[in-house]
């Protein structure tokens, strides 16, 4: 009996940025509950999985062949909103202290995402949304396999009710791409290999300008990495050409669930 490969579920996430006055940008990284079952300890840009409101609310404008893109974008304002208490994706005065937490609650109570923002008389807009790059694990994998879409926002304040849900999130930072890697690579924080290999890549901007410019240089292809014997070793790997400094470690490294 063979096994079948899982199905890889849609997902989204965001790379929250914001300028830091003393060098490279500062990212907003949350630090998921140790009992999750996918990713537990460890630190990750804010997402989740797309859920079917979001794509029913993504089919009222989109036409079908963008229909996964924008119900991906929905998916992380919810799930921003959810997790951390940030607003993104909202035209005018989003970042009002109180929207996030108004619509925080609405979603809490079971209110959509489409309802909650009509009820507050706000407009979704996500042109601040970059498209940034694209994940799936390889079919055979053990783990939970997502297909997640990342995108690249950049805030320019942070509302002070800002906070984590206490449930699937249980703390927020901010910190550049180096410092986190930083931190896991004396043991301090835990992340996986679709993290490390971002925030590798994001390391290499040194400005928001610079970051806008690298996101925008470059396609966001889908990534499947694979297992490759290098040297007698095996090594999972992702392809050249994307925009990421590192491209391959040791499987035995790989931090994977």
């Amino acid at each position: 009996m063979t096994n079948q490969p899982q199905f890889a579920r849609p997902a989204a996430s965001v790379i929250v940025a914001r300028h830091n006055p003393e060098g490279a940008p500062y990212f907003l990284m949350q630090e998921r509950a140790g009992a999750m079952p996918f990713a537990g300890g460890a630190m990750v840009f804010p997402g989740g999985a797309v859920d079917p409101a979001d794509i029913e609310h993504a089919s009222a404008f989109a036409p079908a062949d963008n229909l996964d893109d924008l119900a991906a974008r929905i998916a992380v304002v919810r799930e921003s909103i959810e997790e951390c208490g940030l607003a993104l994706g909202l035209a005018g005065e989003a970042m009002i202290a109180g929207r996030a937490l108004a619509l925080r609650q609405a979603l809490k109570s079971g209110v959509t995402l489409a309802d909650a923002v009509e009820a507050l008389g706000l407009t979704l807009n996500f042109d601040r949304l970059i498209p940034f790059t694209r994940w799936r694990p390889p079919a055979h994998a053990v783990h939970r396999r997502y297909d997640t879409r990342f995108f690249l926002a950049v805030v320019d304040d942070v509302p002070e009710d800002m906070a984590p849900d206490g449930g699937e999130t249980v703390r927020l930072v901010w910190r550049t791409a180096q410092e986190l890697l930083d931190e896991a690579d004396a043991g301090r924080a835990k992340i996986i290999f679709p993290t490390r290999r971002n925030l590798e890549r994001l390391a290499q901007c040194e400005s928001i300008a610079a970051l806008v410019a690298h996101a925008h240089a470059h396609r966001a292809d889908l990534i499947e990495p694979w297992v490759e014997v290098r040297g007698g070793i095996e090594h999972l790997c992702i392809p050249e050409g994307l925009g990421y400094p590192v491209t391959s470690e040791p499987l035995s490294n790989a931090q994977r669930i």
